[in-house]
């Protein structure tokens, strides 16, 4: 992430130990400074669908005929998506009403101040820590098909009707079955010299059945897709829906009703006691460094039918409080260094 980097030093000759000060930002009315950013907390979930698509095979009605297979065999093509994983992460985002200048001083050495490229507070006399974002999931295929006359003998190919040639074809499998068997057991008309080519031998059988038993049994190819939805949580949130989910379509837009919903709660813990606030101290000039500390909120996901995709719990910042850093802290005579999340904007660690 590109960095903007602030780095004002002030020498001046006063041995006074003067605070940083720092105001409400308002375009026009403050004097030159550094103008930075508190975040406000976005929640951030991934979720991976899975789509199966199951396509019958040309002799599926012979299956049971021919292989006994009466209970594994479809006869037409079916889709099934499903919810994979869920994931849940936080991001920061600027909050445009916690907005600060640092007003330089005289008799003060301005600190030097690290803001992300949205201007959001990250470091102060040290270099930030970023946190490492989620980095979604991620699309994918997967299914093998063949092409199941490549691997047809002439007799297969020439045959006058759909039955014989499933006939056929099963008379092929199970030849090709016998012959693994007799490799295995030392048995067959010429037996591999060695472990790999036996190797080699039965792999190529095992091919050769698959491509044949497709025509009966089918294949299923498989298919992931990665979705981000997002949420700016601003108060408690009862019942949103995330997104809409079909098990035949997967995720469809939200106001499309062949999905049901998921939906998310976000519930204020109120672990940051609210502040008592001072009518008379209220135009107060702000001195030092302002920062949040924010409340814990707990977040449920959950389907149509209330069951629980995925619970947790995440800081969010505008739950919370904002508190100053004393400005005594970045005087001529001290190199207080302090990160913060940029999640929340509540302190990460702070060292002199």
């Amino acid at each position: 992430m590109k960095k903007l980097i602030l780095n004002i030093l002030m020498l001046l000759p006063f041995a006074a130990m003067a605070q940083t000060e720092v105001t409400p930002y308002a375009p026009g009315t403050n004097a030159e400074g550094v103008t930075y950013l508190l975040p406000r907390t976005v929640l951030r979930v991934d979720i991976e669908v899975e789509t199966a698509k199951y396509t019958p095979g040309e002799y599926a009605k012979y299956a049971d005929r021919y292989l006994r297979m009466k209970n594994d065999i479809g006869t037409e093509p079916k889709t099934t998506c499903k919810i994979q994983n869920i994931h849940l992460d936080a991001a920061g985002a600027p909050d445009t009403s916690k907005v600060y200048t640092i007003k330089l001083k005289d008799k003060t050495i301005a600190p030097m101040i690290r803001l992300n490229e949205q201007g959001i507070l990250q470091a102060i006399n040290t270099d930030p820590k970023p946190s490492i974002p989620f980095e979604g999931y991620k699309a994918s295929k997967s299914g093998k098909v063949y092409n199941s006359r490549d691997f047809m003998t002439e007799e297969i190919l020439m045959a006058g009707s759909t039955a014989k040639s499933a006939e056929l074809c099963a008379q092929e499998i199970y030849a090709i079955r016998e012959s693994k068997n007799n490799l295995n057991r030392g048995q067959a008309d010429y037996n591999p010299t060695d472990g790999k080519q036996m190797e080699i031998m039965i792999n190529n059988l095992n091919e050769q059945e698959a491509a044949l038993m497709q025509l009966f049994a089918g294949y299923t190819t498989y298919e992931t897709k990665a979705y981000t939805f997002y949420v700016d949580p601003k108060e408690d949130i009862e019942k949103q829906i995330l997104f809409r989910f079909s098990q035949r379509l997967g995720v469809v837009d939200n106001d499309d009703l062949s999905g049901a919903p998921v939906y998310i709660s976000v519930k204020d813990q109120h672990t940051v006691t609210e502040p008592v606030i001072d009518e008379k101290k209220k135009k107060v000039k702000l001195e030092g460094i302002q920062y949040n500390i924010p409340s814990k909120a707990a977040i449920r996901i959950f389907d149509a039918s209330n069951k629980t995709l995925l619970q947790g719990e995440v800081s969010v910042a505008q739950f919370g409080n904002v508190e100053t850093l004393s400005g005594a802290l970045f005087n001529k005579k001290t190199t207080t260094k302090v990160v913060f999340y940029d999640q929340t904007g509540a302190i990460m660690k702070i060292e002199e």
